[in-house]
Formats: structure tokens, sequence, C-alpha cells
């Protein structure tokens, strides 16, 4: 479900990527500033919005300097990449396909019981374990006792506790946290702890590569893995 979602959205925090890839924030924040090559998006508030091709290419500079590249030729090697991949027709790019692992489980904290539905369907569908909640007190206490491996809370649940739901998240342990909220309220949601917002209505193949990118078993997430 993968192949068609749009990868150049910023949706995920600079502290998402940071731990996604193992790399520091401020060594991800020096890169930016000092070569230029990966700028990520800023909100209104002036938070960091890193897309899914960034992280791909965060991931191969990462890679290129565990193999003894200096940042510099890393991030000259990924350009040059980008000027050998521009000449090669779309269709003939590879289209990674991602296996989920079992057992992996989806704590859906959502207002409307027919979004939840819809949520669920699509996740379901890859493989994913999901509970569903529409109370946030019901949500905090499967995070304190069963936490899943990662939450998707609806900010606007029981009148707008998503955000305060986001904080019991992120004081309860490494429960990584995708935001989701008809309104745009990602500066807030990274304030909380969530390490990546979704604007809804949601895409369903957006919305599962999300949870499938903060999960760690992401197709490009897993095969930067094999190359290190």
């Amino acid at each position: 479900m993968e192949g068609n979602a749009d990868r150049t959205d910023g949706i995920y925090s600079i502290g998402a990527v940071a731990r996604m890839l193992g790399v520091p924030a401020q060594t991800l924040r020096a890169w930016e500033e000092r070569y230029q090559q990966i700028v990520p998006a800023r909100s209104e508030g002036g938070q960091r919005l890193y897309s899914r091709d960034q992280v791909d290419q965060l991931s191969f500079i990462r890679n290129q300097i565990a193999q003894g590249l200096q940042p510099a030729d890393a991030h000259r090697l990924l350009a040059q990449h980008h000027n050998e991949a521009a000449s090669i027709p779309a269709e003939q790019h590879p289209n990674a396909q991602a296996s989920v692992e079992a057992a992996t489980t989806v704590l859906l904290a959502e207002r409307d019981p027919y979004a939840a539905e819809f949520a669920e369907y699509f996740l379901r569908t890859e493989g994913y374990v999901v509970r569903i909640v529409l109370d946030p007190a019901a949500a905090a206490q499967i995070l304190r006792h069963e936490p899943p491996s990662v939450l998707v809370v609806d900010l606007l649940i029981s009148g707008g506790a998503g955000l305060a739901l986001c904080r019991t998240a992120r004081d309860n342990g490494p429960v990584p946290v995708l935001a989701v909220s008809a309104v745009d309220q990602r500066d807030q949601a990274f304030a909380a702890g969530a390490e990546a917002f979704l604007l809804k209505p949601l895409d369903p193949l957006q919305f599962v590569s999300t949870i499938r990118d903060l999960i760690g078993t992401s197709a490009f997430l897993r095969q930067a893995e094999l190359r290190r």
C-alpha cells in the first residue's frame, strides 16, 4: 500500500527522525545548516517537519558516514545519486514493499467511531493488531499497563483531550505517537510529545506508511539497516 503515498509532505518532528535513525537532533540541525541539502519544511510555529523522502536521504547519509565517509563527502554522494535518479524514468524505480512484524499493536484513541473503523480496516489489512478506545482515560490506562507499539491519537478526542494524552504517552515510556486532527495543531502536538502529525481526513496510504515508519518497519528504513 506504500507506493502512491505522498513522500514529500512534512510530517515528522526532528525528535522522531533522530530516534528512527539514531542520529542526534543537534547533528541533524548541523547538517542542515552546513550543507543546505536536506532542509525540512517549517510549521507556523517554527517546528522542523521532515518528509519521508528526507528521512530516506538522511538514512543514506548516516550509512555512508558509518562506512567511513566524511559528512561533506556523504552529502556530495547523495547529490550525485539525485542527479542520476533524475535521469531514470519513474516506472523503472524499484517499488519496495514492507512486511509487517507479527504482534505489532496500534492503539487508536479516536473521537469518531466511524473514523476509527476506517483506520482499523487499513491497519488490519497490513497485519497490525488494532485496539480502539474512544475515551482518553481508557487509552491512558492501556499506555501504563499494556503499552502498544504505537499510539494514534485524535487531538480533539473528548473535546480536546488529545494533547494531554500525548503528554501521558511521552511521560510513560518510549511509545511513538502519531497525532491526527481535523485542525492544524502540529506545533501543539510536537510540543506535547507527538513524533508525527497528519491532518484529517487521512490518506490511507500515507497513514499506514507513517505508522510503519514510527514503528521502524518501513521498507526504506529496513533496507537502510541492511546496508549498515
